[in-house]
């Protein structure tokens, strides 16, 4: 695939699916300081994996870079946010015929030598593996968050708690591995929203019966850039994807009772 640089078509003819064929999915935004170095060790660290670069309405050389290093590039016309252009790359893989994917970040805060991790529990059945900063002392220790973002992401671990019965201690983390079947239902309906790419995707993955599971991973920080959230305007997203957990709830739970009805 990475002969191929350039955008490319979001469709292909259709073929049989190759379960080992994985693609790395990397939404980027502004990402051209960091993406070079990224891209270049995970072709060093994954080189049998395949990867496509979301540029998500840049307006630097994002894309550019991304050619540069010969990976295929889908370019949105303008800025979509993080569930926009990972839905993107979700339909991307299941037109290309690909058995899984990983999500991985395009400002260098993910470790390909844990991509493995999260295939290998793939490979043991889970439809969803969250690469979590905090399930092992040991290994997750390292990464630390602000008072402010800290308290909410415990407020939003509560919340997917109460509305799914499982437990989780990463609710947040973009460092994710998907299944095929998982790819389908997420290539139809992503949510958009900020953190509902991460907290309100893994809710409904639990409520549609799909098997989700973490395994402990270790994350740097940013290598490059700015992040797109600080401070308060970050407080107002989380608390935002919160009343957004807490809205469907209801609906859910009827689309539950009617789907037992059905049955």
């Amino acid at each position: 695939m990475r002969d191929h640089p350039g955008a490319l078509p979001l469709t292909s003819p259709a073929g049989p699916a190759r379960s080992a064929r994985t693609l790395v999915i990397l939404p980027a935004l502004n990402e051209e300081a960091a993406l070079t170095d990224v891209l270049r060790e995970l072709a060093r660290s994954c080189p049998h994996l395949d990867v496509l670069v979301v540029d998500d309405g840049s307006t630097d050389r994002t894309a550019a870079v991304a050619r540069a290093e010969r990976v295929p590039v889908a370019v949105l016309p303008f800025n979509l946010g993080v569930g926009g252009a990972l839905q993107t790359g979700f339909r991307y893989a299941v037109s290309h015929g690909y058995g899984r994917a990983v999500q991985f970040d395009a400002d260098g805060q993910h470790d390909p030598s844990q991509v493995p991790a999260l295939l290998a529990a793939l490979d043991e059945g889970a439809d969803l593996v969250i690469g979590s900063r905090f399930s092992a002392p040991d290994e997750g220790s390292e990464y630390s968050v602000g008072r402010l973002r800290g308290g909410a992401m415990g407020v939003l671990r509560l919340a997917v708690r109460v509305l799914s019965g499982r437990k989780f201690t990463d609710t947040s983390s973009g460092f994710r591995a998907f299944s095929a079947p998982l790819l389908a239902f997420y290539a139809a309906d992503y949510p958009n929203e900020y953190l509902g790419d991460t907290v309100e995707a893994l809710l409904r993955a639990c409520q549609a019966g799909f098997r989700v599971v973490e395994v402990p991973v270790t994350m740097r920080v940013r290598a490059a850039g700015t992040p797109s959230t600080q401070n308060f305007r970050l407080a107002y997203h989380y608390l935002r994807a919160l009343l957004s957990l807490l809205s469907r709830a209801p609906i859910r739970r009827r689309e539950r009772a009617l789907r037992r009805a059905v049955r």
